[in-house]
């Protein structure tokens, strides 16, 4: 039965098997052994495409190495022992009994390129999920100066990783991925979001002309029920050319239903009356907690739909873009709040493999403006 190489210990062969990717990088890497000749079957991989140290210093070696001649190959260990030796550079725990085990777990040689895809599609898979680790990461740093700019270049750095995975692995039909999308998360203290929620209503209230100057803002920005449906209301006045205060609010309000969940109307008006700064300000700030929070959802959907080893490359490429075009969405009106207007995207150079679409959603976020 194989077992797992570690590159520090003397004996590789008393650890038990992680995941079946392994099991597949020795098939691949014991084929590659047996029959040389084959690594220019391999394509789609990297010695950096292995799940361990030691397989990725093997494949390193094999690559690397002047291939054998057949007929001397079948008759000595010399070529062997030339991959050992480079291969304990990278990882030192390599032993020639490690080599024999792989040759002889090696089911069918000719099966190399199909071995080659597994090991390709497993480490696809692993790089999506470092991809969305990282923007959740950049997204809840605090030490940041310009927290938008950086978590939409990390959103670029994503959808980039998406693409090159669409360019590798055609589509398929009914692709959706099957895992289940992770629970809300549990959310920070939001005393700042409420209490500048609460003055972008009153500034609204006390300047109803400048509602029109925050049309990118939307009630699903704020992070209150209570919030949402008195900007709506406020709004909705607004367009509706009637008169705005903290009374007709009150009556919009109460006419929509926003005062059901038990708020208190006398705590309402109060809120109303308390404007402060400019309308624009406070929206902006709206926004980008909302940019934020669409783009932690974002990160920790596809970090679990790429941590399901269920889940087939295009399905990870058709859930990973769904959940971007959310940010793409968000951002888009973040550029008009912010007055950017985004260069045109270059199209990465074909790939060896036809795959969909680019991913529409990310765009170059070196120009992106955090604030104003």
């Amino acid at each position: 039965m194989p077992h797992a190489p570690e590159p520090d210990e003397d004996d590789l062969d008393a650890i038990a098997p992680p995941q079946p990717v392994f099991h597949v990088e020795q098939a691949l890497l014991g084929a590659l052994l047996l029959e040389p000749h084959r690594l220019s079957d391999v394509t789609g991989i990297a010695a950096d495409s292995f799940s361990t140290a030691a397989h990725a210093a093997l494949f390193a070696a094999i690559s690397t190495l002047p291939p054998p001649d057949p007929t001397e190959h079948a008759e000595n260990t010399k070529w062997l022992d030339q991959v050992l030796a480079s291969g304990r550079g990278q990882a030192r725990g390599l032993t020639a009994s490690y080599l024999h085990t792989l040759v002889q777990v090696c089911p069918w040689p000719r099966h190399t390129p199909a071995y080659a895809r597994m090991v390709e599609a497993e480490h696809a898979r692993r790089c999506l999920q470092r991809a969305a680790e990282r923007l959740v990461q950049t997204i809840h740093d605090a030490s940041l100066p310009h927290p938008v700019q950086t978590v939409l270049a990390e959103a670029d750095a994503l959808a980039a990783v998406v693409d090159d995975i669409a360019s590798r692995f055609p589509p398929r039909a009914g692709v959706l991925p099957r895992t289940p999308a992770p629970p809300p998360a549990i959310a920070p203290d939001q005393t700042e979001a409420v209490e500048e929620e609460q003055l972008l209503l009153a500034t609204a209230t006390a300047h109803p002309a400048d509602i029109d100057s925050v049309r990118w803002l939307l009630p699903d920005d704020l992070t209150l029920p209570l919030h949402a449906g008195l900007w709506q209301c406020l709004t909705t006045l607004a367009r509706r050319g009637e008169p705005v205060d903290p009374v007709t609010v009150l009556w919009e309000a109460q006419q929509r239903g926003v005062l059901d969940d038990g708020s208190n109307p006398g705590e309402v008006l109060r809120l109303l009356a308390e404007p402060a700064g400019s309308v624009e300000h406070w929206g902006e700030r709206a926004l980008q907690r909302s940019l934020l929070a669409t783009a932690d959802h974002t990160g920790r959907r596809i970090e679990a739909y790429a941590g399901d080893p269920a889940n087939t490359p295009f399905q990870l490429v058709v859930g990973a873009r769904r959940s971007l075009a959310d940010i793409g969405a968000v951002r888009t009106r973040w550029q008009h709040a912010t007055g950017m207007v985004p260069p045109e995207r270059r199209r990465p150079a074909p790939g060896a493999r036809a795959g969909p679409p680019t991913t529409t959603a990310a765009h170059t976020a070196g120009t992106a403006r955090a604030t104003r």
